[in-house]
C-alpha cells in the first residue's frame, strides 16, 4: 500500500475502516456479554412465559360466572385454594367457585380470568390476609382479562435476537429467561497502547525540568474501555527506532489485534514510529487534514493494523474519536460506528485555518433547540477545555470564519442527562 499524505478525515476514516477485520467469535458467560456484540442469532427454547399465569393479586375465576356483576349486583363465589407464585394448583375452579392467586402464579385448571383483588370485599391491604371461606365480586369481567397466556412474549422456536446485536440490560435480561447461560459474541479487541518521548515519565514521578508525565496512556485507555475493548499496557518507548520495537514485541507476544501509539508520528527528527512502520510494516497515510490532529498514521506492523497518533494529549484524544474509536468497534462486532451528531447554533465568532476543525464545545438546549459555545482555549494542549465540553463542533473543511450564529453539527461525546 503506498503511503498517502493529508487526506481529507472521510478518505482517511475510510481507509482505517477497511483496514479492520471483525475479530473471531467466542462463547461467554452471559455476566460477562454487556456491550458486546452478537456473533449468531438466539432462538428461544422454551415459550416465554412458560404458563399462563396471573398479572394481579386477585381471584383466578370463570368469567361467564361474573356476568352483571357489579357494585351494587356483587356476585358470591366459593374460595377453594390459595395459589402463591411458584405453586401449581391441584384445583379446578368449577362454577360458582375462585381461587385466590398472587401475581405470577399459574392460572388453574377451569379458570379463564382474575379479578383483582380491589375489586372484592377482601381485606387485601391486610398483611395477614386470612384465605375467606366466600368472596364477593363487584366486578364483570372477560375471558382473558388479567392473564398473560403462554407465549405471550415469545415463541419456541422464535428467534429473538439476530446476530450483529448489542447486548443492553434488557437483552440480557431476556436471555436470562429464557435459559441461555452461554453467549456467542465478538471477542473484545485488544489493543496495545505506546507512549513515545524521552520527555515522558511515569505519572508517579517528581517532575523535572524538560519532563512531563504521560497522560496519554491513560486517556486512551479508559477511552478503551469505555467502548469494552482491553488495553495492554506496552509502557514508554525512548525516541530510538530499537526501543520502539522492543516495545511493539512486547504486543505482538499479547497476541494485540490493534496498535496504538501516541506521538512520534510528525516530521521532527526524533519521531521514529513512522520509521519503524516503513521498515517493519507499512504506512497507508500519515497525515490528515484535521485540527486539532494533523499527524497521524495509519499502517501495519508484523501484519497488526497501527494507529498512530499525535502527542498532544488533546490532538491524541480527538483523533482517538475520529479514528481510533470506530476501528474498535468495527473489530468487536458493531456497525455502527458514529457518535451522535445534533445541529446546534454556535453562540460565538470562531476562526479555523481550512481543515477540519473540531471545536472542543459545550452544548446546552433551549425552547429553539441546542446551542453551543466553546469551552475556552482550543490550543492542542488545553485538556481542561475538553474537560468543560459535552460534544466537539464541527466546522466544515474549507471554512475559515465562523459568524456567531452560525448552524454546524456537533458530535456528541456525552450525552448528559441536564441537556437531553
Amino acid at each position: 500500500m503506498a503511503s498517502q499524505e493529508y487526506l481529507k478525515v472521510a478518505e482517511a476514516l475510510s481507509l482505517v475502516l477497511n483496514g479492520m477485520a471483525v475479530l473471531a467469535a467466542e462463547l461467554v458467560p452471559i455476566d460477562d456479554v454487556l456491550g458486546r456484540v452478537l456473533a449468531a442469532p438466539i432462538t428461544a427454547q422454551d415459550n416465554l412465559p412458560p404458563f399462563a399465569n396471573s398479572s394481579m393479586d386477585g381471584y383466578a375465576v370463570r368469567a361467564e360466572d361474573l356476568q352483571g356483576a357489579g357494585i351494587d349486583t356483587p356476585v358470591s363465589l366459593k374460595v377453594l385454594a390459595d395459589i402463591a407464585a411458584g405453586t401449581v394448583a391441584d384445583v379446578s375452579v368449577t362454577e360458582g367457585t375462585a381461587a385466590r392467586i398472587m401475581t405470577g402464579a399459574a392460572m388453574p385448571q377451569g379458570a379463564d380470568a382474575v379479578v383483582p383483588v380491589e375489586d372484592t370485599n377482601e381485606p387485601w391491604r391486610n398483611s395477614e390476609r386470612p384465605l375467606p371461606d366466600r368472596i364477593l365480586v363487584s366486578r364483570a369481567i372477560k375471558p382473558g382479562d388479567y392473564v398473560r397466556p403462554i407465549g405471550e412474549d415469545i415463541q419456541s422456536g422464535q428467534v429473538v435476537l439476530p446476530a450483529g446485536h448489542v447486548l443492553r440490560p434488557q437483552e440480557i435480561g431476556l436471555l436470562a429467561a429464557l435459559g441461555v447461560s452461554q453467549v456467542p459474541v465478538y471477542r473484545r479487541p485488544r489493543v496495545g497502547l505506546l507512549s513515545t518521548g524521552d520527555e515522558l515519565i511515569a505519572i508517579d514521578q517528581e517532575l523535572k525540568p524538560g519532563k512531563i508525565r504521560d497522560s496519554n496512556s491513560y486517556a486512551q485507555a479508559a477511552q478503551l474501555k469505555s467502548l469494552g475493548a482491553e488495553p495492554i499496557y506496552l509502557g514508554v518507548a525512548r525516541d530510538q527506532e530499537s526501543d520502539v520495537r522492543r516495545k511493539l514485541a512486547e504486543g505482538l507476544d499479547q497476541g494485540v489485534d490493534l496498535f496504538v501509539s501516541s506521538a512520534g508520528v510528525s516530521v521532527g527528527a526524533y519521531d521514529v514510529v513512522k520509521a519503524v512502520l516503513e521498515k517493519e510494516g507499512n504506512v497507508g497515510f500519515w497525515r490528515v487534514r484535521m485540527r486539532p490532529g494533523k499527524p497521524l498514521a495509519f499502517g501495519s506492523y508484523h501484519g497488526i493494523p497501527y494507529l498512530g497518533l499525535p502527542g498532544n494529549p488533546v490532538s491524541a484524544m480527538v483523533s482517538f474519536e475520529r479514528f481510533v474509536r470506530p476501528a474498535v468497534l468495527k473489530l468487536g462486532g458493531y456497525t455502527e460506528f458514529e457518535r451522535p451528531c445534533v445541529e446546534v447554533l454556535f453562540q460565538e465568532d470562531i476562526s479555523s485555518d481550512g481543515r477540519e476543525t473540531y471545536v472542543r464545545a459545550l452544548v446546552t438546549r433551549t425552547a429553539e433547540g441546542y446551542e453551543a459555545i466553546s469551552t475556552g482555549s482550543q490550543g492542542s494542549n488545553i485538556l481542561t477545555s475538553l474537560v468543560k465540553a459535552n460534544a466537539l463542533v464541527i466546522i466544515p473543511e474549507g471554512v475559515k470564519k465562523v459568524k456567531a450564529g452560525t448552524r454546524l453539527q456537533a458530535m456528541m461525546i456525552d450525552w448528559p442527562e441536564s441537556v437531553f
